[in-house]
C-alpha cells in the first residue's frame, strides 16, 4: 500500500541547509543568556565567550549530539497506555497552546478566558477521538500571571486522560509543573519511564536562547522529560525573507537546542519542532495561515526527518477572526501539508487570529478536518484479490452494491463518516434540520459532546495534592486562594 507523502525539498537542498545551519553555529555562533548552558558548552570544548554570552559550536559536537538523541519515543495517557508515538511518518494532533482569548459561543467575539472555559475545553478534547493529545490551550485571566503556565497544567491534570503538550513561562514554575506531573505518574522515575507530557522550549530568533527557555531545556533533559524545540524564525523580520534562508536559521537554532539538551543528558528525548512564519509586509503581522508559512514548516519537518529526529509542526490554524470561509481554507490546507509532510505531532487545531485565540466550535470543526486528513494519509488499500473482477462479474449490470455483504464489510474502513457538523444532506434535508450554519452545528455539537465526558480516575487524594501544590505557588505571588472547580469535581 502506498501512503501519500510530501517532500518539498530535494535531498541536495536538505543537505545544504543542514550544512549551513552547522556553519552558523560555528560562526557567528549562538547567543546563550544562561550561565549553566554556557558552562556545559565550554566543558564540551565549544568556544565560549562568557562576557558576550556567545558559544561557537564545532561540527563534531553537533554530530555527536545527533547520535545520542533518540530517534523515537512514546507518550502515554494517564492510564499508562501508549497514545502518541513520535516516530517516522506517524501523525498525531493536539490543539494550539497559549491562547490569550477565546471565542464566546454566544456573541462569536473574543473575550478573556476563565477557569471554567479551560475546563470545558479540556473536557471537549477528551471527547474528540480525532484529537490525540491535550494542550495547555490558553492562559486563564482569573489567576495572577505568574502562575499562568502551571495553573493551566493543574486544570488539565484534573480532567484529562490523554497526554499533554505544555510549557513553562518561568524557571521556577517549571519545577512546580514537574512536581505535579510526577505526582500523577507516581514519582520522577515512573514519569520518565512513561511520560505523559512534552514541554515546549522556544529559542528566540535570531540565534538566541533566553535564560528561562534554556534552563527549561536543561531541566527537561536532566529528568528525561521530553522537550519539544519550537524555533520561530519570522521570514522578513527576524529571519531572512527567503524561505530557504528562514529554514537555515530554523535548522541552526534547533541544532543548538539539540546540542545543549544532549550535553545536559545523553539520550534524553527531544523533538525537532517549530512555529515558523512569513512576515506580512502589508499588515505587519505573522500569518500562520499563509501558504509560505506552510511551506517553511513542511521543509523544517523534512530537515528534522533527514537528521533522524522526531518531528513537530505548528499548523492547522487560521488567521481569521471568526469561523468563516478563510478559517476553513487556511486550517484544512495547512493540516494537509503538515500531515503529508509526516510531522509526528501537529499543534494548532481550534486556534485562530494569528495564533492567539481558541474556539470550542473551531475545535470540533477541525476535528472533522483531522478525520479527513488521517483518512487521506492512510492511502488507498487493496482489500480483495482480484480487486473487483470477481465481485463485478458476479454482480454484472445490476448495480446493487448497496445491498451486498461486501459493502457492509468494508464501507466503514473505506469511508470517513463525519459528524453532523459536516452537512451532506439535500437542500430540503438541510432546511428540515433548521437551516443551520456550520458554526451553529458546531456549537450544538460542543454541547452534545460535553455531556459525554467521562471523569478521570484520579483519586480525591491526588486532586487535593495537585491543588495544594498549585495553591502554594499562587501564594508565593500573593494570590491567597484559587478559583473553585465545578462542584463535585
Amino acid at each position: 500500500m502506498l501512503h501519500p507523502k510530501l517532500e518539498i525539498l530535494d535531498i541536495d537542498l536538505v543537505n545544504q541547509i543542514i550544512s549551513e545551519g552547522i556553519a552558523l553555529l560555528e560562526n557567528p555562533g549562538i547567543r546563550v543568556h544562561n550561565q549553566e548552558a554556557l558552562e556545559i558548552l565550554a566543558n564540551a570544548s565549544a568556544k565560549v565567550d562568557f562576557q558576550a554570552q556567545i558559544a561557537c559550536i564545532p561540527e563534531n559536537i553537533i554530530r555527536q549530539a545527533l547520535k545520542t538523541a533518540p530517534h523515537e519515543f512514546t507518550l502515554f495517557d494517564l492510564n499508562g497506555n501508549p497514545a502518541v508515538h513520535y516516530f517516522g511518518d506517524k501523525i498525531h494532533f493536539d490543539p494550539g497552546s497559549g491562547g490569550l482569548t477565546i471565542i464566546d459561543s454566544q456573541t462569536e467575539r473574543p473575550r478573556l478566558p476563565l477557569t471554567n472555559d479551560l475546563i470545558k475545553f479540556i473536557k471537549l478534547v477528551e471527547t474528540l477521538p480525532q484529537v490525540d493529545a491535550q494542550s495547555t490551550a490558553f492562559v486563564c485571566s482569573d489567576v495572577v500571571p505568574e502562575i499562568g503556565d502551571l495553573y493551566r497544567l493543574y486544570l488539565a491534570l484534573n480532567y484529562m486522560n490523554k497526554p499533554i503538550i505544555t510549557g513553562a513561562f518561568r524557571k521556577d514554575t517549571w519545577w512546580t509543573m514537574k512536581e505535579m506531573l510526577s505526582a500523577v505518574a507516581g514519582g520522577d522515575q515512573a514519569f520518565a519511564l512513561k511520560p505523559t507530557a512534552v514541554f515546549d522550549v522556544c529559542p528566540s530568533p535570531p540565534l538566541l536562547w533566553s535564560d528561562t527557555t534554556c534552563q527549561n531545556l536543561i531541566d527537561c533533559a536532566r529528568f528525561s522529560i521530553p522537550a519539544q524545540l519550537i524555533s520561530m524564525p519570522l521570514a522578513g523580520a527576524t529571519a531572512p525573507i527567503t524561505l530557504t534562508g528562514a529554514i537555515v536559521q530554523h535548522t541552526a537554532e534547533s541544532l543548538s537546542g539539540v546540542v545543549i539538551h544532549q550535553l545536559a543528558k545523553e539520550g534524553a528525548p527531544i523533538v525537532w519542532g517549530g512555529s515558523p512564519a512569513i512576515f506580512d509586509m502589508r499588515e505587519g503581522s505573522t500569518p500562520m495561515g499563509a501558504v509560505e508559512t506552510w511551506m517553511i514548516s513542511s521543509a523544517c519537518v523534512q530537515v528534522g526527518k533527514a537528521l533522524g529526529l522526531p518531528t513537530h509542526a505548528y499548523m492547522g490554524m487560521s488567521d481569521a477572526k471568526i469561523i468563516d470561509a478563510q478559517c476553513g481554507i487556511e486550517s484544512m490546507g495547512s493540516n494537509f501539508v503538515a500531515a503529508l509532510s509526516g510531522a509526528n505531532v501537529i499543534s494548532g487545531c481550534g486556534m485562530l487570529d494569528l495564533e492567539s485565540c481558541l474556539s470550542f466550535e473551531k475545535l470540533v470543526i477541525d476535528a472533522e478536518m483531522i478525520g479527513m486528513v488521517k483518512r487521506f494519509v492512510k492511502g488507498i488499500e487493496v482489500r480483495d484479490d482480484p480487486i473487483a473482477l470477481s465481485l463485478m462479474q458476479k454482480s454484472g449490470h445490476k448495480g446493487d452494491f448497496l445491498t451486498l455483504p461486501h459493502t457492509r464489510k468494508w464501507y466503514r474502513e473505506e469511508q470517513y463518516l463525519p459528524s453532523e457538523v459536516i452537512d451532506r444532506a439535500s437542500f430540503e434535508g438541510w432546511k428540515s434540520r433548521g437551516e443551520k450554519s456550520t458554526f451553529e452545528r458546531a456549537r450544538d455539537r460542543v454541547e452534545k459532546l460535553i455531556t459525554t465526558y467521562q471523569p478521570t480516575k484520579i483519586t480525591e487524594e491526588l486532586h487535593q495534592e495537585l491543588r495544594a501544590i498549585t495553591l502554594h505557588a499562587a501564594q508565593t505571588f500573593g494570590m491567597q486562594s484559587l478559583p473553585p472547580l465545578p462542584q463535585g469535581e
